[in-house]
């Protein structure tokens, strides 16, 4: 499988079509048997079109909602009126003019003084003022309950021309497969010149597409309906049924259900609706949900079940974080159950610098106490998450850019589509212990300088490269030891969704001694996160040295 895309560049008017039909004809190939063949002859009655239907299409699809105005297009490089490339879309099906659309469809296109005119003989059976707001009039005309109506029979001495956009599923479903999500959008590929971004070159095969099978894709769908009728404020209690059932099979999807029913009993809860949201999140395997559920039973007095339930969790809590809320919960359960708290663990007394400064106008906190410490003997750089998680991406680039099924799909990715699924990990260890197993010897100096060399420029989702410039990634070779990497980096690989943020603001590179310190900043008001918190013991347990700085400012004269 090819993993080259041309795109087409901004200097032409009609860029966005030619990316456009990038995506299409990549789904065509890559993804042909994921469609059926009404499907396929659909798409290729695409290249019947004109150009300039194709290009007002494009634009159709892109744009918000499926109804649009003629008067509201204006696309001067179509070369063509709107109109007639309008007419070739309907001729070819792909628009229907002069749809039906219900009354609050038609609230939505037109202005308020066009509805006072539209409308002027249902808003007078609702014996409004002419000066009645859109919303007051929508309301009132929605309780008379008007039936569908043709645009043109809706308001009939209009001049303008209404549209209906017909097969967006299918563009929904050719994005899908592309993206791997609806997250993205058609302009984050569509209008963007992407010669400006350089990306790894993985190899592709048909394992490496997000879909396998048609049913995933229209699982996938179903589950983005759900979430999209609960963004829109539908009863939870309405879609819980349709949300379709636990399938192990496909993790991937399992964890996007996961969350979709996080979300589902986060908005139950707030209803009041407390059982669906317990029962929500018991089935989700969000690593959030299993504590909002133990939270939700211990606020309705459940103490006991919730007890039981948290002693579970607690022997493979999902990640530090639950790890932490297990125990605070548990330890105000005890009382409740009559059962011996858990032992308090110890925790190491962080060490702390408290400096007075200067203000500064625009400066932010972290670069006040960089300039304070910085001096020639020991340079004092404001990396916090860049540093590590960019020498961490360069070292472990040949795991983190490995051509595994699902993990790339397009040859825009920045980092593996599954990089926080649970079997990251362990799908790649034999390559993770590959690259930490050079830093028991000096070649992993060698590997990261290399990959520095090859891949820069590259986009990556470790890598910072404008805050790895080469003098900071040679101080830190230099001075930062490789088993203080190899821990940190162990840690990162424990939990990378968590673990990648939380690292300290500043790092004081000692190179006469090949030592270094982290600082965390904290400004006045500001206290450390429980994540912070987690990193700066971490390195305590470890002797990474470690610290807290803590600012006021000088009161002004």
């Amino acid at each position: 499988m090819n993993g080259r895309i041309t795109t087409a560049s901004l200097d032409d008017p009609l860029y966005y079509l030619a990316n456009f039909e990038t995506v299409v004809h990549w789904v065509a190939t890559h993804h042909g048997d994921l469609l059926t063949y009404d499907e396929r002859t659909r798409l290729d009655r695409l290249q019947s079109l004109s150009q300039a239907a194709r290009a007002l299409l494009v634009r159709l699809v892109m744009r918000s909602g499926e109804l649009f105005r003629l008067s509201k297009l204006n696309y001067p490089e179509l070369g063509v009126p709107e109109s007639e490339a309008l007419d070739e879309l309907a001729a070819d099906g792909w628009t229907e003019d002069d749809p039906e659309l219900a009354i609050d469809e038609l609230f939505r296109l037109l202005t308020v003084a066009e509805c006072r005119h539209a409308l002027a003989p249902i808003l007078a059976d609702c014996g409004l003022p002419r000066a009645a707001s859109k919303k007051a009039m929508l309301t009132d005309c929605l309780e008379l309950a008007p039936a569908p109506r043709r645009f043109t029979d809706w308001w009939p001495d209009t001049d303008d021309r209404l549209v209906a956009l017909h097969h967006m599923a299918l563009f929904d479903r050719i994005r899908l497969m592309f993206f791997g999500n609806l997250r993205q959008s058609w302009s984050d590929f569509v209008l963007v010149e992407l010669g400006h971004h350089q990306y790894e070159t993985v190899p592709f095969t048909p394992d490496s597409r997000a879909f396998q099978q048609r049913e995933a894709v229209d699982r996938y769908l179903l589950m983005q309906a759900c979430r999209d009728r609960l963004e829109g404020g539908e009863p939870p209690a309405d879609i819980w049924p349709d949300i379709p059932a636990r399938d192990d099979s496909n993790p991937w999807l399992e964890s996007r259900r996961g969350r979709l029913l996080m979300e589902l009993g986060r908005q139950a809860d707030r209803q009041g609706d407390a059982e669906l949201a317990l029962a929500a999140w018991s089935d989700s395997g969000h690593r959030e949900a299993r504590l909002r559920h133990l939270r939700l039973l211990e606020r309705q007095g459940r103490h006991q079940e919730a007890w039981d339930i948290a002693l579970s969790a607690q022997a493979e809590p999902r990640g530090d974080g639950e790890a932490q809320g297990l125990e605070r919960l548990m330890r105000r359960l005890a009382r409740k159950v009559d059962q011996a708290p858990p032992e308090r663990p110890k925790r190491p007394s962080i060490p702390e610098m408290h400096l007075t400064l200067p203000q500064p106008a625009a400066a932010s906190v972290e670069w006040a106490v960089l300039q304070d410490l910085d001096s020639e003997q020991t340079p004092v750089c404001y990396v916090e998450n860049t540093l590590i998680n960019g020498l961490f991406g360069l070292l472990c680039w040949p795991a983190l850019f490995a051509p595994l099924p699902g993990a790339f799909f397009h040859p825009f990715h920045i980092a593996p589509a599954d990089l926080h699924r649970e079997d990251f990990v362990s799908r790649r260890q034999a390559l993770f212990d590959d690259c930490l197993a050079a830093l028991d010897s000096d070649e992993y100096k060698d590997r990261i300088r290399r990959t520095w060399g090859e891949k820069h420029g590259i986009t990556s989702a470790f890598v910072a490269w404008p805050a790895l410039s080469e003098p900071v990634l040679e101080l830190a070779l230099h001075c930062i030891p490789a088993a203080d990497l190899k821990l940190i980096f162990q840690r990162l690989l424990r939990d990378l969704r968590d673990h990648r943020s939380g690292l300290p603001d500043l790092i004081r590179f000692h190179p006469e001694q090949a030592r270094y310190d982290l600082i965390e900043v904290k400004g006045p008001g500001d206290r450390l996160q429980d994540h912070q918190i987690r990193w700066l013991e971490f390195c305590l347990a470890h002797d990474i040295a470690v610290s807290v700085c803590y600012v006021r400012w000088q009161e002004a004269d």
